[in-house]
């Protein structure tokens, strides 16, 4: 298997972490009898400063997964085989983590511009990447 297939899985997985993240606390909130199944309203802010981050850390995932699976398969059937290509998708993959880690840490300005600073990252590398596909084209 290639490296952005698996930067793709990684991504899959980071997504599915941050997911067990909000199932664990729902699960230990339901169980404890702090609140009923149907009390996580989805959109609308709910539960802890956290617990709300690790949400929008989760829903960032699942809104850039897509663009970034596409990007690669389409890589992927086009036979491009390059090092800069597996070095966009590494450092994606590791922008992406960083970002959710500074939405998890904290709501302050320092951790927005630090998680917009691996956002602009992440669309760099997405622009390289399609840049390579469009060439190869």
């Amino acid at each position: 298997m290639t490296t952005p297939l698996w930067c793709l899985i990684g991504f899959v997985c980071w997504t599915l972490l941050l997911l067990t993240g909000i199932g664990v606390s729902r699960v230990g909130q339901v169980a404890a009898g702090r609140k009923q199944p149907n009390e996580f309203p989805s959109g609308v802010p709910h539960g802890g400063d956290a617990y709300w981050r690790l949400n929008r850390a989760h829903a960032n995932c699942v809104e850039n997964l897509p663009l970034f699976a596409t990007v690669v398969l389409v890589a992927t059937l086009a036979g491009i085989k390059a090092p800069i290509l597996d070095t966009y998708c590494r450092l994606l993959l590791a922008a992406r983590v960083g970002q959710s880690l500074a939405h998890l840490s904290s709501g302050g300005n320092l951790a927005v511009n630090v998680r917009f600073t691996f956002f602009l990252v992440q669309i760099g590398c997405l622009i390289g990447m399609i840049r390579l596909i469009a060439a190869a084209g």
